[in-house]
C-alpha cells in the first residue's frame, strides 16, 4: 500500500463522485482504492500506564496536526464513554488506546495542548473525550469542512473516497466497542479511521481556500473548541420516542416514572436503557395505565420474556404516577424560552409570519448560491429569533448585533445581515 499512501499524501482534490462543483479544479476518475490495512500494521492496543507513556511521549514528539477519533457502544452501554481511542501523528504513527485500562488519558491531552487536532464530527467525540482528560485547544473538523465546502455526502468514508479516492471497510462502526478483548478486524478498521483524516484534512483545507471558505471553516472550529459543555437535558424523559402520543397529565407522569426508573437500571447495570424497556412499551404503558400486573403483562413490550418481578417492578411505577396529586403531575408541554412553533406565527402574529417567510426564502437562496447547507450558513433558530423580536430600527448595524447576540460567528453575521434586512425591512413596511 505504500505506493497508494503516497498517492493520496501527494495528491489534489479527487472528485470520484461527490466533490463540490468544480470552479476549474482537475479532477480525477480513477476507480477508488481499497484500503486494507494500515501502513504500519495494527498496533497493540495500549492497555497500562508503561505503554501510555511511551506513547504520550512519541505523540509529544511528533510534528504537524494528530488525528483522533474514539470508538462508544451506543446501543450497548448506558451512557456515551468512550472504549477506544485511535490517534495518528506525524513521526508517532497510530496508536490505539484502551480508556477502560487507562481511564485517564489528562497527560495526553496536556502533551498535545496547541497542536491542532483533527477530527470528523467533532462535537459526537468531544464529549467523551472530554470525560478522560483529553479537550483540544484547536481543532479541524473534517466532516464540517465538507459541509462548508459544498459535498452532498459527508460521512467519513464517502469524503476519503470523493477526496482522495480511497475506499474505507465501514462495516464495524456499530459494533459493541466494550467488549475485550477487541476483535482484530475491528482494531483494523479503528485505526484505518486515522489513516488517511490528516491527508483528508489537508486537501479540504485547499478546498476551502480556493472557494474562499477557509477562513469561515477556522471561525467554525474556533467556537467547537471554545464552546462550554452543554448542559444537562431538562426533562430528558419527554424525548421518549412517541411523546406524540401522550396528552393527559396523567399519561405524561406515567412516562416519567417509566422512563426515570429504566434509567436507574440501565445505570446501575451498565447496558443502553432500551435494552432494559423500549420506548414503545413506555408510551404503550402511559395510554393504556394498566391495573394491575396481568394487565401489565399484556401490552406489547410486557410479554412472556419480562419477568415477574420485572412486571412488578413496572407496574409500580405506573401506580406511584397514578397515585401523584394533580399538582404533582407534569405539565404537557416544557416551558418556551424563545419563539412559539412557526406553525403558530399566522395566528399570533401574522407580520411576524411575513417576516419568517421572507427571511427564510433569503436564506436559503444565499445558502444555494454558497454551496451549502442552510443550517451552517445560519442556525434555523436565530433566523426565528431575530423575526420574531427584529430590532426596533431595522438596518445593517442593529440586524448584525441581534445575530452575534444569538451567537452567530462573524462570516455568518456578514452574510446572512443583508438577506435580513431586506426581509425585515419589506415586511415591516407591509405592517399596518
Amino acid at each position: 500500500m505504500t505506493d497508494a499512501h503516497d498517492t493520496a499524501a501527494d495528491s489534489s482534490l479527487r472528485t470520484t463522485g461527490g466533490a463540490p462543483p468544480d470552479d476549474g479544479g482537475s479532477s480525477a476518475t480513477e476507480a477508488p482504492i481499497p484500503l486494507l490495512e494500515p501502513r504500519e500494521g495494527i498496533p497493540p492496543v495500549i492497555a497500562d500506564e508503561t505503554a501510555l507513556a511511551r506513547a504520550i511521549a512519541a505523540f509529544e514528539a511528533g510534528s504537524g496536526p494528530v488525528a483522533v477519533d474514539a470508538e462508544r457502544a451506543s446501543g450497548y452501554r448506558y451512557g456515551q464513554r468512550a472504549y477506544l481511542v485511535q490517534l495518528r501523528r506525524e513521526g508517532a504513527g497510530t496508536a490505539l488506546i484502551d480508556p477502560v485500562a487507562c481511564p485517564d488519558l489528562s497527560a495526553l491531552g496536556d502533551a498535545l495542548s496547541g497542536v491542532e487536532w483533527v477530527l470528523h464530527a467533532a462535537t459526537q467525540d468531544l464529549p467523551c473525550l472530554r470525560e478522560i482528560g483529553m479537550v483540544p485547544t484547536r481543532l479541524f473538523d473534517t466532516e464540517l469542512a465538507g459541509r462548508l465546502a459544498g459535498f452532498p455526502r459527508v460521512g467519513l468514508g464517502a469524503m476519503v473516497e470523493s477526496v482522495l479516492g480511497f475506499v474505507l471497510e465501514k462495516g464495524h462502526s456499530a459494533v459493541d466497542w466494550s467488549t475485550r478483548p477487541l476483535p482484530e478486524p475491528w482494531l483494523r478498521y479503528a485505526a484505518l479511521d486515522v489513516e488517511l483524516l490528516v491527508d483528508l484534512r489537508d486537501a479540504l483545507e485547499k478546498e476551502l481556500d480556493r472557494q474562499g471558505k477557509l477562513d469561515w471553516a477556522l471561525q467554525e472550529f474556533d467556537a467547537i473548541a471554545s464552546a462550554p459543555p452543554p448542559e444537562p437535558r431538562k426533562d430528558p424523559w419527554r424525548r421518549t420516542s412517541g411523546m406524540h402520543k401522550v396528552r393527559r397529565r396523567r399519561q405524561l407522569a406515567v412516562v416519567r416514572e417509566l422512563w426515570q426508573t429504566r434509567d436507574r437500571i440501565a445505570q446501575r447495570r451498565d447496558v443502553s436503557p432500551g435494552k432494559v424497556l423500549g420506548d414503545a412499551a413506555i408510551v404503550e404503558a402511559a395510554l393504556a395505565l394498566p391495573a394491575n400486573v396481568h394487565a401489565l403483562a399484556a401490552l406489547n413490550g410486557f410479554g412472556h420474556r419480562v419477568g415477574k418481578r420485572q412486571l412488578e417492578q413496572w407496574q409500580a411505577a405506573v401506580d406511584r404516577a397514578k397515585g401523584l396529586s394533580e399538582a404533582q403531575l407534569p405539565q404537557p408541554g416544557q416551558p418556551v424560552t424563545g419563539p412559539p412553533p412557526p406553525r403558530a406565527w399566522a395566528d399570533k402574529d401574522p407580520v411576524a409570519a411575513a417576516r419568517l417567510s421572507a427571511a427564510r426564502a433569503g436564506v436559503s437562496a444565499l445558502a444555494e448560491r454558497l454551496n451549502m447547507p442552510q443550517e451552517n450558513l445560519i442556525t434555523p433558530d436565530t433566523v426565528r429569533r431575530v423575526c420574531w423580536e427584529p430590532p426596533a430600527v431595522v438596518d445593517a448595524e442593529s440586524v448584525a448585533a441581534a445575530l452575534a447576540g444569538h451567537g452567530a460567528r462573524s462570516w455568518q453575521v456578514e452574510q446572512v445581515t443583508p438577506v435580513l434586512v431586506e426581509a425585515l425591512s419589506a415586511k415591516d413596511a407591509q405592517a399596518p
